[in-house]
């Protein structure tokens, strides 16, 4: 069993910038490849980002590429995704998912372990 949890979400403006993070328990947590989704309310759960267990590979969605940065930091158990540059089609709800597979996927169902989601709203 892994529990992730997410936080950091928030309301923001056009152009700003937050950072999410996603705190897992477990001893094998760093082997764990790690993505971000995201849904907004009556639209699918959507690929943003992912990165594999040593954070030397990672993947982004075209939408985010050049804007996000996934990262982690095996240490402390957490992996983050830094939002720069927010547009009010990023507004939705951040979720981050842990494969055992330890690679950066963008399928949902590599994954095998989910958190709650962190409300992310930008404002035009």
């Amino acid at each position: 069993q892994v529990q992730l949890v997410e936080s950091g979400g928030g309301l923001v403006q056009a152009g700003g910038s937050l950072r999410v993070s996603c705190a897992a328990s477990g001893r094998t947590f760093s082997s764990y490849g790690v993505g971000w989704f995201r849904q907004a309310p009556g639209k699918e759960r959507s690929f943003v980002a992912a990165i594999n267990w040593t954070g030397g590979s990672t993947a982004y969605a075209d939408s985010v590429k050049g804007r996000f940065t996934i990262s982690r930091d095996n240490a402390k158990n957490t992996v983050y995704l830094q939002m720069n540059s927010l547009k009010p089609e990023d507004t939705a709800v951040y979720y981050c998912a842990a494969n055992r597979e330890g690679r950066p996927s963008r399928h949902m169902v590599v994954y095998d372990y989910w958190g709650q989601g962190t409300q992310v709203t930008v404002s035009s």
